[in-house]
């Protein structure tokens, strides 16, 4: 039985806005499902449908095998939910933040100091158990969020952007961590904008733009779609670039550039077609200060299916009407 399943799922929100736009997916039991978006795309809408806290407009969706409209409580008790903007209170101290989370629960009083001083060892934060909140680093409040979110076992993590902010160290850290969770058959459902993020940890990808899911799949399969490497350009200061674009034009598909990089084409037969760029350059009296071939990667798929590259994190997003509903 599949994890999460959706159906032409929608939720529009005050003044017609489709901020999720008709989507379909399915997320295996014991997977990491990537799902990446540009600004505005619908990601973060998705999420809170999911773990309840909207109510869809059209469609369904299931998630550990109940309704998330018709069945939030069965929802809730089988997930976690660690969102962007972890609601921990500064006074008290880590320790006491997971034996809370703990009884809220419902587990049992003379486990919860066992399974709390078990997570508070997985994430890293034993020696700092003991400190108020307010003192932690956003790294160490992230991993306590973690813990808080893995205190009944969930069957399904929800991990909304997980990582940013957080320093490199931080967030191997919490790769690690996703990584286990899968080992141990948790599914993972991850948000993120970084894409090397979705690279390492996702099983399969999906990519959702103005509310519609544009692509998915593994992310292997993804880049051999894309299938041709492509070309950076860094002209000399003071180049005509617009010149320059109708001088490379003929050898491949003009791409958006990325930044410090002048031009961008994609090349179908790769390193042997440089040569030629740079003759045709050189010949129309363009220097060439700089210039990279590059692979195929999830920033070439993301381009491909979105037209843009995937920049910052998501801005917030319309509340509906009435403000947000949260499901009782």
């Amino acid at each position: 039985m599949a994890a999460i399943e959706v159906s032409a799922l929608e939720r529009e929100f005050k003044g017609g806005v489709r901020a999720v736009d008709g989507i379909d997916l399915e997320v295996q039991a014991g997977e990491v499902y990537g799902f990446l978006g540009p600004n505005g795309a619908g990601k973060t809408t998705t999420v809170r449908m999911l773990v309840t806290l909207l109510r869809p407009t059209a469609g369904s969706a299931r998630v550990a095998g109940f309704d998330v409209a018709t069945e939030p409580a069965q929802v809730r008790r089988r997930i976690g939910v660690a969102l962007q903007e972890a609601a921990l209170d500064p006074l008290m101290t880590g320790r006491e933040l997971i034996q809370l989370q703990a009884t809220l629960h419902g587990i049992a009083p003379r486990s919860v100091a066992d399974r709390g001083d078990e997570l508070i060892g997985r994430v890293g934060l034993s020696r700092a158990a003991e400190r108020r909140v307010g003192t932690y680093s956003g790294g160490m409040r992230r991993r306590l969020d973690l813990a808080m979110a893995l205190i009944h076992r969930p069957e399904v993590l929800f991990l909304d952007e997980p990582t940013t902010g957080l320093d490199p160290t931080s967030r191997l850290t919490l790769w690690e961590e996703v990584r286990r969770l899968r080992d141990e058959g948790t599914t993972v459902f991850l948000t993120t904008q970084y894409l090397e993020e979705a690279d390492q940890l996702a099983d399969r990808l999906g990519i959702i733009a103005a509310g519609k899911l544009v692509a998915g799949g593994t992310p292997a399969a993804l880049k051999a779609e894309v299938g041709r490497p492509h070309l950076d350009l860094v002209l000399a200061d003071g180049a005509d670039l617009a010149a320059a674009r109708e001088v490379v034009a003929s050898f491949g598909d003009r791409r958006p550039a990325s930044d410090g990089c002048h031009l961008s084409i994609a090349l179908e037969h790769g390193a042997a077609e440089i040569a030629p760029v740079l003759r045709a350059l050189d010949d129309a009296g363009f220097a060439v200060a700089e210039l990279e071939l590059k692979q195929p990667t999830l920033d070439d798929v993301f381009l491909e299916k979105t037209g843009e590259h995937l920049e910052g994190g998501d801005e917030p997003e319309p509340e509906p009407a009435g403000g947000p509903a949260v499901l009782g």
